[in-house]
């Protein structure tokens, strides 16, 4: 199972020839993708038009869907976010440490294209999907 970012979802559905974009092309199909509530709102807020958001929601919807927060991952963010500003770090989106702390807590790895997870993953052990 892996979680998939907004930050890759976003670049995905405009059409950007990301690294991210091509591993996700190569998941599809192949591997149980996850898709949160966290992420399902933030990508779909986006979308413009209604056909467009509907043509994502159905997309979106295949997936395995799962709550992201709840109380024990909401605790755990905090501890998380303590631990990265112990260590100088300046968390700029609260969001991304809720995402990062799920995947961490589930033991799932996370594709992404945000620098912001960069320091989950060097400071709490955040496991990142890369290219193979």
């Amino acid at each position: 199972m892996i979680v998939v970012d907004a930050s890759v979802w976003i670049d995905y559905f405009n059409g950007q020839p990301t690294v991210e974009c091509d591993v996700l092309d190569g998941l599809l199909g192949q591997e149980l993708i996850i898709i949160g509530d966290i992420t399902l709102a933030e990508v779909l807020q986006g979308f413009r038009t209604e056909r467009a958001f509907e043509r994502a929601l159905a997309l979106l919807g295949s997936f395995e869907f799962c709550e992201m927060l709840g109380r024990m991952v909401a605790i755990e963010t905090a501890r998380n976010y303590r631990k990265l500003r112990a260590k100088g770090v300046t968390v700029r989106k609260t969001i991304d440490v809720m995402i990062a702390t799920f995947c961490l807590v589930h033991g799932y790895p996370l594709l992404h294209c945000d620098r912001d997870f960069d320091p989950m993953e060097k400071h709490l052990g955040l496991r990142v999907v890369r290219r193979s």
